[in-house]
């Protein structure tokens, strides 16, 4: 996996889960190990990003009693 940026957030998602079955399959080189476990982290740190982005989008406009327009986070 070279580049992160252009995945998905779902994209990333699925492709760090059969990194984390493979590792946890136990079977694999040394090496190998260590490549998609820093893989893992880079995808981990890109699905971080994504779910940072769609926090801020929770946040709803409203208008106060003045007419103003304040922000306020949305309840889940």
């Amino acid at each position: 996996m070279n580049n992160n940026d252009t995945l998905t957030f779902e994209e990333a998602l699925s492709r760090l889960e059969v990194l984390v079955n493979r590792l946890e399959e136990g079977n694999l080189p040394l090496e190998e190990s260590l490549d998609l476990f820093a893989e893992g982290i880079k995808l981990t740190k890109h699905c971080s990003k994504h779910l940072e982005q769609a926090e801020k989008q929770i946040y709803v406009l409203l208008e106060d009693d003045n007419g103003r327009v304040v922000i306020r986070e949305e309840e889940l």
